[in-house]
């Protein structure tokens, strides 16, 4: 069990807190000179931007609503001040003032957000809890976490970003939580509208358009999105989608209730899988022409927020995610072409694979404000219920077309339900020990089942694990010491678990076996941090750890007729430590201008401990091997130069070398599917003008130096094999408010 289960740091961790405390120290005496020498001044008017364009990182408050965030690792993005490109949703340039941020590139440009901190995997963010306002967009937390939900960036006000150690309030993810937060409603008039629109290379053209205001005591907003590529690659053109709407209903100053409505879909052309061979030959070129990926999905939400008292609020909410993950594909790997039978004349049947979810949720939460004789406390509490029905689809015999098409003949090979039950029950209880130390004890308990059922038709049901349950009681602490008002030190544990997935029970062929005895992930996340600001400073240094138990994996077997299998389990543990470090310099130059110079720079290092996996008909040790899609060091440095009206930023990001499998192969296989990861360096180019306070004008030099790059090879879908990422290209953005 994940509780007590508390491992000694590493040599690392160790070294990077003694790093971190030499840090600490410089800071803290620069403060100190900085604040002998302050003189009182009176302040000449400027003209620069407004405040609330500036391209900066903000922390979380000590609270928000129902939400507890004092003393733990947090990072608020301004969407609405950065130069980055959002029509295109270009992760690097977005999140590029948070340290560690992992980015892979997939599904086309701008159609979804694929990210990762602390060695954990990026695919869709399926290690955080992801949410848009608060509301949960994971597909389903139980059976496929991954968010195939997909927001415009353009609707967007800010990202908050909590980490693993914040996680027990919402989740128990070990990514903790990444929160899409909405432009709010203009309440100064009855009807305000805003246009925002992009073209660009690549046939790009993006348009956004929203709509908000108050009459009385209703807010509305809405906003009506699309976008179309052709794609960096032949055949990788995207088409994509989007709506919301919704209504604030403020009842009294009591209570205030919100219905919202959010959908999105897309249809991606995968241009297919390249061997390394084929990426430094051409890496625009395509090996498929009939591949389709499209997900729908809805997220409908209803919400409550109460005022009990002065010390006392609670909310509560009832939300879904609804929907498909379609695709059609000839799923070969990469050497295999995908060509015309001269016999038959025609292509060879596609595969169908579709995914429903069905996944509902309901979340009450009180935060009440007390006192304990002279200590100050505040209580977080609450109650999350799950109740999920992923129905997975596969394996369905397609046309021999080329278009997008999802009809098929025969049955399903694969048509099987997991049906997820969870309650789980939260506290946080912070207690204000003196006027600047604080500390923040918490628990999660999480209990619940996953139930499998269904066909395979060339598998015996009976040898699938028909249940999984789910049972964890995860501890959390937080701790916070206030140098200064400006100044603190924080540190925290919080025991996170990761459920068994679908794709870890299904086996995909006749010689593939699955441990009925598949036991989740758990482990922990560990952090201590110094952050703060002074009058040109601003910074947040931390070290980190995360214990991740129970990898999942392949082990080899035999029979006792002496036939080999391979067994589906838990391969072993791993440890990721490191230190991320986020530092900015603002200085005003004139009164109209201002420069601004940053580094969001962190170094990792995550390595396997006890764990094995197959190679060939044998089980190989890969103790002290790194884990996969894990650069020592993810480096993004940038400077910002501000002229009254006019925002220019150049950004350098750095990302070291990664391996693609748990052996650390560093030759590429012959269909690209392992091998070593390179490093790349990029640099972009952004610029803002803000003609008046409802025009601006933006544009975007993405990889200005036309780096051929991917970012990793992956395991599954869109397919084992090398990816390319997007060149050098040129975005054009305007945007206007009526």
């Amino acid at each position: 069990m994940p509780v007590g289960d508390v491992l000694l740091p590493t040599e690392y961790f160790m070294k990077s807190i003694r790093l971190l405390c030499v840090l600490m120290v410089c800071f803290t005496q620069i403060y100190a000179q900085q604040t002998d020498s302050v003189k009182v001044k009176e302040l000449e008017e400027v003209n620069i931007l407004e405040q609330r364009y500036r391209n900066t990182i903000e922390r979380l408050p000590l609270t928000q609503g129902t939400y507890l965030f004092g003393g733990k690792k947090s990072e608020v993005i301004n969407v609405l001040g950065a130069d980055a490109n959002i029509a295109e949703k270009t992760p690097r340039q977005i999140f590029a003032k948070v340290p560690g941020v992992f980015v892979y590139d997939m599904d086309g440009t701008g159609n979804q957000t694929n990210i990762s901190t602390r060695g954990l995997d990026p695919h869709r963010g399926w290690e955080f809890n992801i949410r848009a306002d608060g509301i949960i967009t994971n597909s389903d937390m139980y059976a496929y976490p991954a968010s195939h939900f997909s927001l415009p960036m353009e609707a967007l006000q800010t990202i908050q970003l909590v980490r693993g150690t914040g996680s027990l309030q919402y989740g128990a993810q070990f990514g903790g939580m990444l929160n899409f937060i909405s432009k709010q409603p203009d309440t100064t008039k009855a009807f305000n509208f805003e246009t925002i629109n992009s073209v660009g290379s690549f046939g790009l053209v993006s348009t956004y358009n929203g709509v908000s205001g108050k009459i009385g005591k209703l807010q509305y907003y809405g906003y009506f999105s699309r976008r179309r590529s052709d794609g960096y690659r032949d055949n990788s053109e995207s088409n994509y989608g989007g709506e919301a709407l919704g209504l604030i209903y403020q009842v009294s100053s009591k209570v205030t209730l919100k219905a919202d409505f959010k959908h999105s879909k897309y249809i991606y052309h995968i241009p297919g899988p390249l061997t390394d061979s084929m990426f430094y030959a051409n890496p625009r070129m395509s090996t498929r022409s009939r591949n389709y990926f499209n997900p729908t999905i809805y997220v409908p939400s209803f919400s409550a927020d109460f005022r009990l008292s002065a010390r006392t609020k609670a909310s509560i909410v009832a939300s879904a995610v609804l929907g498909d993950r379609n695709s059609v594909m000839f799923d070969k790997p990469s050497n295999v072409v995908d060509a015309i039978d001269p016999k038959t004349l025609q292509y060879a049947n596609r595969q169908i694979d579709i995914d429903h979810f069905n996944s509902y949720s309901v979340e009450a939460r009180l935060l009440h404000n007390y006192n304990i004789g002279k200590v100050s406390s505040i209580l977080v509490t609450g109650v999350q219920l799950m109740n999920n029905d992923l129905n997975r689809q596969q394996l369905g015999k397609g046309t021999t077309g080329t278009d997008f098409d999802l009809s098929m003949t025969g049955d399903w090979v694969r048509d099987m339900h997991l049906k997820t039950k969870n309650f789980a029950f939260f506290a946080e209880n912070r207690f204000a020990i003196t006027s600047k130390f604080s500390v923040t004890p918490g628990i999660r308990v999480e209990v619940g089942e996953s139930n499998l059922s269904g066909k395979i038709a060339y598998y015996d049901a009976n040898q699938l694990p028909t249940t999984i349950s789910h049972r964890f009681p995860l501890l959390g602490l937080n701790a916070n010491y206030q140098l200064t008002q400006s100044q603190n030190i924080y540190a925290g544990f919080a025991q996170a678990y990761r459920p068994v997935v679908f794709k870890d029970i299904i086996p995909s062929a006749t010689y593939e076996k699955i441990d009925k005895n598949l036991k989740d992930a758990y482990g922990y996340n560990a952090e201590i941090g110094y952050r703060g600001d002074t009058e040109h400073w601003k910074w947040d240094i931390s070290a980190f750890m995360v214990q991740y138990n129970n990898r999942m994996g392949m082990t080899y077997g035999t029979e006792t007729d002496g036939s080999f299998y391979y067994l589906r389990t838990n391969i072993g543990d791993s440890r990721t430590t490191g230190l991320e470090t986020f530092i900015e310099y603002d200085t005003r130059l004139s009164q109209k201008s201002t420069l601004s110079i940053f580094t969001s720079t962190a170094c990792m290092d995550g390595r396997y401990q006890d764990a094995a996996i197959r190679v060939g008909d044998k089980n190989v040790s890969v103790k002290g091997n790194k884990i996969e899609t894990t650069p020592e060091w993810i480096s993004r440095n940038g400077i910002t130069f501000r002229y009254t009206k006019l925002s220019v930023t150049a950004l350098y990001s750095y990302t070291a070398k990664s391996y693609a499998d748990a052996l650390n192969t560093v030759k590429p296989s012959v269909t690209g599917s392992v091998g070593l990861v390179s490093s790349y360096a990029l640099l972009d180019i952004n610029a803002t003008y803000r003609l008046t306070k409802s025009m601006m004008v933006k544009l975007n030099i993405n990889n200005l130096t036309n780096e051929q790059y991917f970012t990793k090879r992956p395991a599954f879908y869109p397919g084992p094999a090398v990816w390319s990422s997007d060149g050098r290209s040129v975005n054009l953005t305007f945007g206007l408010k009526m």
